[in-house]
C-alpha cells in the first residue's frame, strides 16, 4: 500500500501542471456555433430535406396566389376602385417575405439549434412587421387618392406629397418601435421621446398644420365645393379654389377674399348649393278701407297665384295691425337648387298679386297720416268730417268821396 501511494506521487510530480483555462474569445464562440450547426445537419438531414422542400412548396404557393390576387386586381375597370387599391397592396408584397415566411413555418420541424431559431425569429419579426407598414400606407395613400378621384380635387392631388411623407414617417416609426419591442429593448423612453419631439414640432410649426390639418377636413368632409355659393360670416361669395393654407372665394360684388382654413372652419357656413327648395315670403300692405269681406276672401287670391305660377303654397294670413297698413303673410316654397330661378319665381309671383289685386280692387297702403286740428274746448276746427257752409263775405266800405 505505500508503495503504491509513493509511485503516484513520483508520477504527479513528474507530469506538468495543467494551464489555467482560459476566457472563450467570439472566435471560440462562432467555432461553437460552427460545431453544433454541423452536429445539427449530421443528425436531422432528413427532416432539414424534407423542411427545405415543403418549405419551397409552401413559397410556390404564396407566390402563385400573389400573382393570382394580382391580375385579378389589375383587371378592376374603374381606377382607385377598391379592387385596384387592393392589387396596389398585394403588388408591394415583396417576395424576400414570402420566403421567410415559408422558412419559418418549416424551421420548427428540423429542429434547428436555439440560436439558428432565434434568428429565423428575429428575421421574420423584422420582415413582417415592415411588410405589414408598407400594406398600411398603401391603404391609406390608396383610400386618400380615391377620395380625390371621386371629388376631383386639385389640392387634395397637389397635397399628396406632404401625406406620403408624415404617413411614411408615422408607420415606419410604429414600425421601428415594435422590432426593438420584440428584441426585448425597453422603448418606453424612445416613445416619450418622440412624444415630446411631436409636441415641440406641433408647436413650432402650429399655424401651417392648423391650416393643413383644417384644408384636409375641408376636402374630406366636403362642407363646400368649388363653384358653390357660400355664406360665410357676412360675406356670401361663390368658391374659387381650396388651398392648402387657404381658401379663395369671389363675393357677389366681385371682390376676392382669401380666407386662411382654420378661420373658415371657426365660423357657421352655409352652403346655398343643395339647396333642393328655397322659402320665399312676401308681407303685403292693404288700406285701412278695404272691407272685411276682401280681407277674408284675400289668403285664397294670393293661394291661387302661387299655384297658377307652379310653386308649392305654404300659408297666407293676417299678421299685423300698422300705423298705415293691414299686414297679411305670404309663404311659398320654389322647387329648384339655382339661385336665380328662385329670384325669377319671386318676380313673376310678385307681378302675378298686383295683377290679381289691382283687378280685385285692392289697394296697396303707403305711409300716410292725418292730421285733426282742435280748439282749446274740443271743437273740431279743420279738417273735420262736415265742413260748414262758406259764411258770406261782408260788403267793403266804400272810399270816401
Amino acid at each position: 500500500m505505500t508503495l503504491s501511494l509513493l509511485a503516484a506521487a513520483q508520477t504527479a510530480a513528474t507530469q506538468p501542471a495543467a494551464a489555467p483555462s482560459a476566457t472563450p474569445g467570439p472566435l471560440d464562440d462562432l467555432r461553437h456555433y460552427w460545431d453544433a450547426s454541423v452536429a445539427w445537419v449530421n443528425s436531422h438531414w432528413l427532416q432539414i430535406g424534407i423542411a427545405i422542400g415543403v418549405g419551397l412548396v409552401i413559397y410556390a404557393l404564396l407566390t402563385m396566389a400573389r400573382r393570382f390576387a394580382l391580375k385579378l386586381a389589375q383587371s378592376a375597370d374603374a381606377d382607385m376602385s377598391f379592387t385596384h387599391i387592393a392589387g396596389r397592396v398585394l403588388h408591394k408584397t415583396k417576395s424576400t417575405v414570402l420566403a421567410i415566411v415559408a422558412i419559418r413555418l418549416v424551421a420548427g420541424y428540423a429542429q434547428p439549434p436555439a440560436v439558428i431559431l432565434q434568428l429565423i425569429q428575429f428575421v421574420f419579426t423584422i420582415a413582417v412587421v415592415m411588410q405589414v407598414a408598407i400594406w398600411a400606407r398603401e391603404i391609406v395613400l390608396g383610400l386618400i387618392q380615391r377620395r380625390a378621384a371621386e371629388g376631383h380635387n386639385e389640392t387634395l392631388s397637389n397635397a399628396m406629397g406632404i401625406i406620403r411623407l408624415l404617413i411614411s414617417v408615422a408607420l415606419f416609426a410604429i414600425a421601428a418601435i415594435v422590432i426593438l419591442d420584440n428584441m426585448g429593448v425597453n422603448v418606453t423612453g424612445l416613445v416619450a421621446g418622440l412624444g415630446i419631439g411631436g409636441i415641440a414640432i406641433g408647436l413650432a410649426a402650429q399655424g401651417i398644420f392648423s391650416d393643413l390639418f383644417a384644408s384636409l377636413s375641408i376636402i374630406f368632409d366636403r362642407p363646400f365645393r368649388v363653384g358653390e355659393t357660400i355664406k360665410y360670416d357676412t360675406s356670401t361669395a361663390t368658391v374659387e379654389r381650396i388651398g392648402l393654407k387657404s381658401t379663395r372665394l369671389r363675393s357677389v360684388n366681385g371682390e376676392l377674399l382669401v380666407i386662411s382654413n382654420t378661420n373658415l372652419l371657426s365660423k357657421e357656413i352655409t352652403n346655398f348649393a343643395h339647396l333642393h327648395r328655397r322659402r320665399v315670403s312676401f308681407v303685403l300692405n292693404i288700406i285701412y278701407q278695404t272691407s272685411p269681406e276682401k280681407l277674408r276672401a284675400l289668403p285664397a287670391l294670393l293661394e291661387e297665384q302661387v299655384k297658377a305660377a307652379g310653386h308649392e303654397f305654404i300659408r297666407s294670413s293676417f299678421v299685423a295691425f300698422n300705423p298705415s297698413s293691414l299686414d297679411f303673410e305670404l309663404v311659398f316654397d320654389v322647387f329648384s337648387d339655382n339661385y336665380d330661378e328662385v329670384i325669377a319665381a319671386r318676380g313673376d309671383v310678385a307681378i302675378r298679386i298686383v295683377a290679381a289685386l289691382g283687378e280685385a280692387g285692392y289697394d296697396f297702403a303707403y305711409p300716410t297720416q292725418t292730421t285733426f286740428t282742435a280748439a282749446p274746448d274740443g271743437t273740431m276746427i279743420m279738417p273735420y268730417a262736415e265742413s260748414p257752409k262758406p259764411r258770406a263775405s261782408a260788403a267793403k266800405p266804400g272810399k270816401p268821396d
